[in-house]
């Protein structure tokens, strides 16, 4: 069998559904899944659809048709992806491993729907464990002066490796507005939930001196607004007075590492979509 998901969203209104199904039907399709959600909040309705057909198929022939019959009739952003293709994501990372290691060993393992094709830093520091994986290291170094040539290279890097995401893996550079917006929807950054309490180094350090009981992590897509871009995927832990800076750190970070890996998951499965400034994320 030949397999695809299929992503819709678009202004609510009667019949959305059945039109979909009815295209899928007339070409031979049967749906394995189907989730849908209508906002009442925002007059939107998101669909995701994973659907199978006994006989081969052209993708970009199904996408023609799709948009001619259903896309333009109901004014939708949609999309149409082969679920056996890994999603090609670059990494970024300065000097904080944990999340590169875990998605690096995620990616080799299988478990991970994505393929690791770059590593990106502005330090050498896992150019060995990157390298160790078989995935090319590039070094990009960041000063003021040479932050916009280092965001020229970053697209080239994106264009040479054909990278449908950029993942944010504790990489401690704010990226422009413009790189921003090009990257709108395919860039997700990772930081710690206590954020905007605990700003600056050493946060957790921060957070133990003020006694907090609880500490997460917020996976979220990048936009200008700085880690204010839409959520993907949140997670955190209790914890108490006997806890000390460093356990709070340690815990911290592997929350860091599994919301990362969710949300890079969770897109790379093409199970969210943007709902203005939240995000839709099927299960």
């Amino acid at each position: 069998m030949q397999e695809l998901v299929l992503t819709l969203s678009c202004h609510d209104r009667p019949g959305i559904v059945a039109l979909v199904a009815g295209f899928l039907a007339d070409r031979g399709f049967t749906i394995r899944d189907s989730q849908q959600f209508g906002d009442e909040d925002t007059g939107q309705f998101f669909l995701r659809i994973h659907a199978a057909s006994d006989s081969e198929f052209d993708f970009d022939t199904v996408r023609a048709e799709f948009g001619a019959r259903v896309g333009d009739v109901l004014g939708a952003s949609w999309s149409i992806h082969d679920p056996r293709r890994r999603d090609r994501i670059l990494v970024m990372v300065s000097r904080q491993g944990h999340c590169l290691n875990d998605l690096l060993h995620r990616a080799r393992t299988g478990t991970m729907p994505a393929e690791v094709v770059a590593v990106v830093s502005n330090h050498h520091d896992f150019r060995e464990l990157v390298e160790w994986h078989g995935i090319p290291f590039h070094h990009v170094p960041v000063t003021p002066e040479t932050k916009e040539s280092a965001e020229e290279e970053l697209r080239k890097l994106v264009a040479a490796y054909d990278a449908d995401s950029v993942i944010l893996a504790r990489y401690m550079q704010i990226l422009s507005d413009r790189l921003c917006r090009e990257l709108a929807g395919r860039a997700i950054n990772i930081h710690h939930s206590l954020l905007p309490s605990f700003k600056g180094a050493r946060p957790y350090y921060q957070a133990h001196a003020r006694g907090v009981k609880v500490v997460g992590a917020t996976a979220h897509y990048v936009t200008g607004d700085l880690d204010e871009g839409p959520i993907i995927e949140q997670d955190f832990s209790r914890v108490d007075h006997q806890m000390s800076a460093r356990d709070l750190t340690e815990l911290g970070r592997d929350l860091e590492a599994l919301a990362l890996a969710r949300a890079v998951t969770a897109h790379a499965e093409h199970r969210v979509l943007l709902n203005g400034t939240k995000t839709v994320v099927f299960r």
